[in-house]
C-alpha cells in the first residue's frame, strides 16, 4: 500500500501544501473550502451527488476519492443543467457523446473581421467547415462505450448526473483491468487508469492529467454545485501515486521541437508553415524578433469553435490564419504553432497582433451555452503564468484579453469584430488558477469599481444561442447588464460603432461589462451602479446583498481643461513624422468614440506609437517604428481602446 485511502466523506482539514510531495508543485488549485458534509449528508436533497459517487464507487469497485477527484477535474462536479461542453461532454464525469452535440459551424464564420487586422495586405477570411462525424476520435466517444458497460441508455447518461458518475465509474474500472492492475482501494494503485481516462494518446498529455487528478486528491476540495449539490473530497496529502503504471499504458511521445511551455503542462509542435505563394502572397504568419524588436504586451483568449483535428490541419495551411497555441478542451494537451518571437494573424487589429501572444480553447459547438472544462481552464492558466513570467504581461484584463475585448483598428471593422470566447467563459475561476484572483481592493470612497459577478448565480438572459431571437438556456455568466438609466425596464446601452439597435443576442457585446474589467464610477442610486461606458452613463444592479462589482484602485484619464471631448483610437499608431523613407505612413485615424468632459475611463498601460512593417515574404524590408507620441490603453467599453496622452490628464482614483 503506497498511500492511505482516506474516506471521502469525512471532515477534511486544512493542511499546508506539502512542495516535496510527488507531483505536487505543479498543482493550479483553490484552497479547501471548509468542512465537508457528515457523512449522513447523502441523503439529503443537496447530498444526492456524493451518495451517487459512494454508490458508483461500491458498485465498480473504484476508490471513492479517485472517483470525486477525476469529476471535479472533468467539471468541477457541475452538471450544467444536462448542456454538454464545448467538446460534446456530458454530466459530473464529462462523458462525451460529440455525435450527438456536434456543431455545423465555427466561430471564424461568426464575424468577417480580417484576423490579420492589417490594411496593408489584402483581407484574409476563411470559410471553415465542421469536420465529418466519421472523423471523431474515441476521447469524444465515452458516453456510449459507458453506455455499453453499464446497460444504461446513452439518453440517462446524459440527463442523469447519478447515471453519469456511474458511467465515468464503469469507465474507470475497464481501464484498469485493461491495464492488467487490480481493483484496489487504494488510490494510489490507479494513477494508470486515470492517465487513460483523459482520452490522450500521449504520455506527457495523460500524465499530465493524472498529476492534476492526484493534486486533488492531496489538496481535497469541497464546493456547492451549480444545481446545489454540497460535494467533498478529504485531503490525503502524503498519497503517493504508482506513476510507473503510465510505462506500460501504450501511449505515444509528443513530437515538442523546441516547444515554449512551461514543464508543468503537455505541450506538442504543431508548426504553422511560414511560405511563398501566389502573386507575392505568403502567410501565415509574420516572422518577427519579439520581444526584442517590439514587446509583448498581451495575450489573446480564442474560443476555436472547432473540432481538435479539424483545427490543427488548418493552422498548417499557409493560406490560412494562425494563432501560437492551441488548447484541447478533453485533457488539456497544448499544441504551439508560432513561436513567440513571431507574429501570429489572429485578433483582427495588427496592432494587437504584433503584440499579442493568441491562445486557442477546443471548442465544436455552435452553442455558446457549452461549458469549458476544468482540464482546460488549468493548463490554458499554466501556459499564461508561464508566458507572463517569460515576456513581463501584466495579470490583469487589459493585458489578458478575450477575442471580445480586442477593439476594431478603425470604424469600418467594428461591426464585424469577434465575440469570442463569450459570457460563458468564466474569468472568475480563471483569474484564480492564474494566482491574481479578482478582489475588492480600495475603501467605500474610492471612484472604481471591478466587475464580479458570482459566477453561478449571475445568469442574465441571452438569445439568439441556437436560433436567433430565441432565449438561451439559463447559464452562469461573467458579464453584468448595462442599462440607460437604473431600472431593468430602461434601454440597454447602445454602442453607435456596432451602427444599429442593442439586443440581448449572445453576441452582442453593446451593453455588457464582464468580470475583472474595471471601469470609474459615475454615480449610484440604491442597489444600482453607474460606470463611464462607451462615453455614456452605464447602470448595472449592484445590491449589496448580493453585489456584482467591488471597489478598486488605479489611474484614470479625463479630458484636459478646456476639451469638449477627446478621441477615442483602436490603434496606438505613430505619427506620420515617425515613418522612415520607404515605410508608408499608417493613417491615425480616431474611431466614432470620444470621451465627453467630465468623463474618467481605467487606464491599463502607458504605449509610444508603434507600428510593425511587414508586407513582404523577405524579411530584409521588416521593422518596427517607435513614434513620439504616447497614448494611454483604456477599458472604454467591453473592449479596450487608446487615446493619446497628449489629449488627456492622468488621475489617481484610490479611495
Amino acid at each position: 500500500m503506497r498511500g492511505s485511502a482516506t474516506d471521502p466523506t469525512t471532515r477534511p482539514h486544512r493542511h499546508l501544501r506539502r512542495a516535496a510531495a510527488p507531483l505536487a508543485t505543479a498543482a493550479l488549485l483553490l484552497p479547501l473550502l471548509g468542512a465537508a458534509p457528515a457523512q449522513s449528508v447523502g441523503g439529503s436533497s443537496a447530498g444526492r451527488l456524493q451518495h451517487a459517487f459512494a454508490t458508483a464507487a461500491t458498485e465498480y469497485h473504484v476508490p471513492q476519492s479517485v472517483l470525486l477527484a477525476v469529476s471535479y477535474l472533468q467539471s468541477r462536479w457541475d452538471w450544467h443543467g444536462g448542456a454538454p461542453s464545448v467538446t460534446g461532454g456530458y454530466g459530473p464525469m464529462h462523458l462525451t457523446d460529440a455525435r450527438t452535440a456536434i456543431a455545423t459551424t465555427e466561430h471564424y464564420a461568426e464575424g468577417t473581421e480580417d484576423a490579420r487586422g492589417d490594411g496593408t495586405r489584402p483581407a484574409v477570411r476563411p470559410a471553415v467547415k465542421a469536420p465529418a462525424e466519421s472523423a471523431l476520435p474515441a476521447r469524444l466517444k465515452t458516453l456510449p462505450r459507458a453506455a455499453q458497460l453499464t446497460g444504461l441508455s446513452a439518453e440517462r447518461l446524459r440527463t442523469d448526473p447519478a447515471a453519469n458518475v456511474t458511467g465515468g465509474a464503469a469507465l474507470l474500472a475497464a481501464t484498469q483491468k485493461q491495464l492488467g492492475e487490480p481493483l484496489s482501494e487504494d488510490p494510489a494503485d490507479w494513477y494508470g487508469a486515470v492517465a487513460r481516462f483523459s482520452g490522450a494518446d500521449d504520455t506527457a498529455t495523460a500524465a499530465a492529467y493524472a498529476n492534476d487528478v492526484y493534486d486533488v486528491l492531496r489538496t481535497g476540495e469541497e464546493r456547492t454545485t451549480d444545481d446545489g449539490q454540497l460535494v467533498a473530497l478529504a485531503a490525503q496529502p502524503r498519497l503517493a501515486a504508482d506513476t510507473a503504471q503510465l510505462i506500460h499504458a501504450g501511449l505515444r511521445t509528443l513530437p515538442t521541437d523546441g516547444v515554449e511551455c512551461p514543464k508543468s503542462v503537455s505541450c506538442e509542435a504543431v508548426w504553422a508553415p511560414y511560405s511563398q505563394f501566389g502573386n507575392n502572397d505568403y502567410g501565415n504568419h509574420d516572422l518577427g524578433g519579439r520581444p526584442a524588436s517590439q514587446s509583448i504586451k498581451y495575450i489573446v483568449i480564442h474560443d476555436t469553435e472547432g473540432a481538435w483535428d479539424g483545427v490543427l490541419n488548418l493552422i498548417q495551411d499557409p493560406t490560412y490564419v494562425s494563432w501560437n497555441y492551441t488548447i484541447r478542451s478533453t485533457d488539456g494537451l497544448i499544441a504551439q504553432h508560432v513561436k513567440a518571437k513571431d507574429v501570429a494573424w489572429h485578433a483582427g487589429n495588427w496592432y494587437i497582433n504584433a503584440k499579442s501572444v493568441g491562445i486557442e480553447h477546443e471548442g465544436f459547438l455552435a452553442n455558446p451555452d457549452a461549458w469549458y472544462t476544468e482540464a482546460m481552464y488549468r493548463s490554458s492558466a499554466r501556459l499564461v503564468k508561464y508566458l507572463s513570467r517569460t515576456y513581463g504581461i501584466p495579470l490583469d484584463r487589459q493585458h489578458i484579453l478575450g477575442h471580445d475585448n480586442v477593439p476594431g483598428p478603425t470604424t469600418s471593422t467594428i461591426p464585424g469584430m469577434h465575440t469570442d470566447p463569450g459570457p460563458y467563459w468564466d474569468w472568475r475561476h480563471y483569474f484564480q488558477l492564474l494566482g491574481h484572483p479578482f478582489k475588492r481592493t480600495a475603501g467605500k470612497r474610492s471612484g472604481l469599481v471591478t466587475i464580479l459577478p458570482d459566477y453561478a448565480t449571475n445568469q442574465p438572459a441571452y438569445t439568439g444561442c441556437t436560433t436567433s431571437g430565441q432565449p438561451c438556456t439559463a447559464h452562469g455568466s461573467s458579464e453584468v447588464r448595462l442599462y440607460a438609466d437604473h431600472d431593468v425596464t430602461a434601454p440597454l446601452i447602445k454602442d453607435i460603432g456596432l451602427g444599429k439597435d442593442p439586443t440581448t443576442d449572445v453576441n452582442d457585446l453593446s451593453s455588457r461589462a464582464s468580470t475583472g474589467q474595471q471601469y470609474a464610477m459615475a454615480d449610484r442610486w440604491g442597489d444600482w451602479t453607474a460606470i463611464w461606458y462607451l462615453g455614456q452613463k452605464a447602470w448595472f444592479r449592484n445590491p449589496r446583498t448580493a453585489p456584482t462589482a467591488v471597489a478598486a484602485k488605479g489611474l484614470v484619464v479625463t479630458p484636459k481643461e478646456g476639451l469638449a471631448s477627446v478621441p477615442v483610437y483602436g490603434r496606438a499608431y505613430p505619427e506620420k513624422e515617425a515613418y522612415p523613407t520607404g515605410v508608408p505612413a499608417q493613417s491615425v485615424v480616431p474611431l466614432p468614440y470620444t470621451i465627453p468632459a467630465g468623463q474618467r475611463y481605467v487606464v491599463g498601460d502607458e504605449v509610444p506609437g508603434e507600428y510593425y512593417y511587414s508586407v513582404t515574404f523577405t524579411t530584409d524590408s521588416h521593422q518596427v517604428v517607435v513614434g513620439k507620441d504616447l497614448y494611454y490603453e483604456i477599458q472604454y467599453g467591453h473592449r479596450v481602446a487608446f487615446v493619446r496622452a497628449a489629449d488627456v490628464t492622468l488621475e489617481d482614483s484610490a479611495g
